[in-house]
């Protein structure tokens, strides 16, 4: 499974996934970091942008914080 690291930006105003010159993930939430709502909008913009399950897109590391290591299948 391809590992992706992903910078969230909770609070914006769009909802919006794109990839970065370094190759790392940029995500605009519009959700808050509250109650895990920001981490579930994530899973569903990475599973709408790959195609895949939102239960197939896991938060390995960094739930709590905004630098995430996020898998997807392949």
């Amino acid at each position: 499974m391809p590992v992706l690291q992903v910078k969230a930006k909770p609070n914006s105003r769009v909802c919006a996934l794109t990839l970065q010159e370094d190759g790392t993930w940029l995500a605009h939430l519009k959700s808050a970091p509250i109650d895990g709502k920001a981490n579930a909008e994530l899973i569903g913009l990475i599973a709408k942008q790959f195609g895949c399950r939102k239960a197939d897109v896991q938060i390995k590391l960094g739930a709590g914080g905004r630098i995430k290591l996020v898998t997807v299948p392949d």
